[in-house]
């Protein structure tokens, strides 16, 4: 196809996580001019930048990987039940090599801004290093879970020592033998980190604001006959997976706990505690993570747990949240798999580990010589800033977006995100998201849960690209309506009563509001299939052509 006029390409898509590589993938089989800009030196998204020590996936690695490509599916032996970072990262590049995707992918460059010319209903991009590019469609696809935030305390640049965020972790190992190391946070990144300080720091401080239910991974190796079994079911795995909740291999029970006999219940749930994963979480009956009642008996069976496991029962307590179960996403410990039973609530009781509550014992600021709490200053040689994300519009806040009128897209998401679909914002013509706020393809088994919407996506990008539509953007109506519906879902939900990511409460001054998507992956992709079947309800359409006008579908 004969590039757009007026543009370096058809379509441009910025970053080259998973969502990036396949949507690159879709985009060039339809012959379309594709470039994808990427921050890193590498691919791999969230398994680039990730590379802490005991970086993990929460989902099973087969249920995870791509689909699109029967042969590597074939050839690709999974070595653990969930892969850590360094697989990951090998898995994707050994995608985007096996399909020569990196000759249309320019690493170490960053996105400045983005500029949307209403004269040529053209998008120009500026990075850094300088350079600018043109297209008539942007797909962003910078991750939910994509910009890193630390504590919002002075002196954060005078610490002496090392230093650094989980997000942004060095290529190059970073040894804790002998050093005295603070860890702030105790979020899934701080929950996988923290046990592989314990083993070799001389002295590891945990400085926790509030606690999080943790359970068991329970990874395990997988060899030969594993995979041979797991292989053989990739047909009806790939159906099943489009079928559940999350994407995940664990759905709901349909079964509501009242309809248990309590030794029935307890048994249900120790099964589940020494199940896979997300087992205790996803896989539990459908009441737990909808009726309070319910919730608070699964978590009582969960704290026991806790209590079994930490000797000193002040410590104890200090770990077991006052939230319900689930009302934050859950983490999962990462804990050796071989069997020396080496887990992250252990490692409470080392002489060596001490365990602060910031909530209690505030941070004031960040010295020289370590971290200053309210009663004292605790030294360092180093410091981990496991403080997690500005999540799900912390990346696109980052990029200076101007769409139609001048209009800045962090200005309108000022008192919070407003989407349609989390796809698309009025006033920004031809840009798309995945994984951004109010949208499935996110923070869930993002593989799984973008596959048909980014779909859906390149299908209608390939239609302005080809100029069957100068202009796509939602009706405002369509927006503030599906907004409006995806906050009412989200504070109606158990996960209103925690403070989280999901709702903005980490960064300061953010209003609270709720920036995730609380509904099914099927209801989601039905709703994509109907709007598509509908003429796209919802989007203004402004069509080609020497008499261009806007069109919805009431016209």
């Amino acid at each position: 196809m004969n590039q757009t006029a007026g543009s370096d390409y058809d379509v441009l898509v910025v970053g080259a996580g998973s969502a990036g590589l396949y949507g690159l993938h879709l985009l060039r089989e339809k012959g379309l001019r594709v470039r994808v800009l990427e921050q890193g030196s590498g691919v791999g998204g969230a398994w680039y930048w990730n590379r802490y020590p005991g970086a993990r996936l929460h989902s099973e690695s087969h249920s995870y990987q791509f689909f699109f490509d029967p042969e590597l599916l074939e050839e690709w032996d999974w070595s653990e039940l969930f892969a850590g970072q360094p697989e990951l990262e090998r898995y994707f590049n050994r995608v985007a090599d096996k399909h020569d995707l990196k000759k249309d992918i320019d690493l170490d460059t960053r996105v400045v801004s983005m500029t949307f010319d209403e004269g040529a209903d053209i998008w120009t991009v500026r990075t850094d290093p300088e350079r600018t590019y043109t297209a008539r469609v942007v797909i962003s696809a910078t991750g939910p879970l994509s910009a890193p935030i630390y504590p919002d305390v002075p002196g954060l640049d005078t610490f002496v020592g090392e230093s650094f965020h989980t997000a942004r972790w060095p290529r190059e190992p970073v040894g804790f033998a002998g050093k005295r190391v603070i860890v702030i946070g105790t979020g899934s990144t701080g929950v996988q980190i923290i046990p592989q300080v314990a083993k070799e720091a001389a002295h590891l401080t945990v400085l926790m604001r509030t606690p999080n239910w943790v359970v068991p991974l329970n990874n395990r190796v997988l060899d030969v006959h594993d995979m041979a079994s797991i292989r053989a079911g990739y047909p009806d795995l790939r159906k099943y997976l489009a079928t559940t909740f999350g994407g995940f291999l664990h759905n709901p029970g349909s079964r509501p706990t009242t309809t248990y006999a309590p030794g029935e219940l307890k048994e249900l749930y120790e099964t589940a505690w020494q199940g896979a994963g997300f087992t205790k979480y996803f896989g539990m009956p459908y009441d737990v993570l909808a009726d309070e009642t319910a919730n608070r008996h699964f978590a009582d069976f969960v704290a026991g747990k806790i209590r079994a496991r930490v000797n000193d029962p002040q410590v104890a307590e200090l770990l077991i949240p006052d939230h319900p179960f689930g009302a934050k996403p859950v983490d999962c410990e990462s804990a050796v798999y071989q069997g020396d039973g080496f887990g992250y609530y252990e490692v409470f009781n080392q002489d060596n580990v001490d365990l602060v509550r910031i909530s209690v014992n505030p941070i004031l600021e960040i010295v020289a010589e370590g971290v200053r709490l309210a009663d004292r200053v605790v030294e360092a040689d180093l410091i981990v800033y496991a403080t997690g994300f500005e999540a799900f519009v912390g990346s696109l806040n980052r990029i200076d977006i101007r769409g139609v009128g001048g209009m800045a897209l962090r200005d309108r998401w000022a008192d919070g995100p407003e989407t349609y679909l989390g796809i698309a914002v009025s006033g920004f013509p031809n840009l798309f998201m995945i994984g951004g706020p109010h949208g499935k393809g996110g923070h869930d088994n993002s593989t799984r849960c973008a596959e048909v919407p980014l779909q859906w996506i390149a299908d209608l990008a390939e239609k302005v690209a080809r100029q069957e539509y100068r202009r796509v953007e939602p009706d405002p109506a369509a927006e503030r309506d599906w907004t409006d519906n995806v906050i009412a879902a989200g504070n109606a939900n158990l996960m209103s009563k925690a403070k989280s990511f999901l709702y903005g409460d980490n960064v300061p001054g953010r209003p609270r509001r709720y920036v995730a998507y609380i509904g099914a992956l099927p209801a989601f992709v039905d709703r994509l299939r109907q709007v598509e079947a509908d003429g796209y309800a919802g989007f203004v359409l402004t069509e080609s052509g020497p008499e261009s006008r806007p069109k919805s579908l009431s016209e």
